[in-house]
């Protein structure tokens, strides 16, 4: 199961890439334009919001990694395309080291008593991580229409040998 969600992943790895393809071709003062009612507000706010999922749940949550890093306000406040990727690297990175410890134990409960009783399985967990992605993958497009850009097709890539 580990090398089939690692393969999925790496799908939502590479749509991700389209969305950056695009964003850099936006100015960056667009990147932190606010749209009232649109995510969280900005760009740069929502993809790193998204960023951030994979290190809650698979990082935190998880026990992957005791302090998750996080972006600070201040980078959010003055994110690039490049800072967005790098905080994605880091996402990867979590998500390598998720699927190292729990890929092949998809269906296990994961308890973390900081989070209350609840008990969430890696299948869970990185199912809710990717879903989220996309979730706020579109809601990035839906503001930067807002904001007078046209997006490409954001949709799951295909890949050669589909």
């Amino acid at each position: 199961m580990s090398e089939l969600l690692a393969g999925q992943y790496d799908l939502v790895r590479k749509t991700r890439q389209s969305l950056f393809a695009f964003l850099e071709s936006v100015p960056v003062d667009s990147l932190h334009s606010e749209v009232p009612g649109g995510g969280f507000g900005t760009i740069a706010r929502t993809h790193l919001h998204a960023a951030g999922c994979y290190m809650h749940w698979l990082g935190g949550f998880a026990n992957i990694r005791s302090k998750p890093a996080y972006p600070t306000e201040e980078e959010i406040c003055s994110a690039d395309v490049a800072v967005l990727r790098h905080w994605f690297s880091i996402s990867d990175e979590v998500v390598d080291e998720f699927l190292h410890a729990y890929g092949n134990h998809y269906t296990e409960l994961i308890f973390n008593e900081s989070e209350g009783p609840m008990g969430l399985t890696p299948l869970w967990l990185m199912t809710h991580a990717m879903t989220h992605e996309f979730h706020h993958k579109g809601q990035i497009v839906a503001l930067a229409r807002q904001l007078g850009y046209a997006p490409p097709d954001t949709d799951l890539v295909y890949t050669d040998n589909e």
